[in-house]
């Protein structure tokens, strides 16, 4: 299957700006406590998941392997929560991307628990990572360009 179109092409500026946040997410989650590269990629993986987005899933299984990611928690991220394979700070930040992901509520002990666990200036940078692959995720269904391009 082809891509619907070049979208990075039509919009050039665009998707300058989107990948300027990208840049800046990944300079956030190199240098804030608690948060890692490892880290996001999960959570980029998982709000994939939720969306369904093929291209992305296959992207972010793809990157967070040759980053040193297993296939074990690959696999059990769809089921994080039951899972022993995560420790606290990952929980909280996939309980946390997956509220804002399915725009439910967030209760006042969660919020807490997420500012505890990556300071203000965290959850301001896990909330926009979570924006952001929400949006790559919408843009790739939209288009749907061909999975693998980038994996392979």
């Amino acid at each position: 299957m082809n891509a619907r179109l070049d979208y990075f092409n039509a919009a050039p500026e665009g998707f300058q700006i989107l990948l300027q946040q990208e840049q800046y997410l990944k300079e956030q989650f190199e240098q804030l406590p608690n948060l890692s590269l490892t880290l996001w990629e999960l959570i980029k993986l998982r709000v994939s998941q939720i969306n369904q987005c093929a291209f992305c899933i296959d992207m972010h299984s793809a990157d967070a392997l040759k980053n040193g990611e297993t296939i074990h928690r690959l696999i059990g991220l769809y089921a994080w929560n039951e899972m022993p394979l995560y420790n606290e700070h990952e929980k909280i930040a996939l309980g946390w991307a997956e509220n804002l992901s399915r725009n439910s509520n967030t209760d006042e002990q969660e919020y807490q628990s997420v500012i505890s666990a990556f300071s203000e200036q965290g959850v301001v940078v896990l909330a926009l990572a979570v924006n952001a692959i929400n949006s790559w995720n919408r843009i790739a269904k939209t288009f749907k360009p061909d999975i693998g391009s980038l994996s392979n």
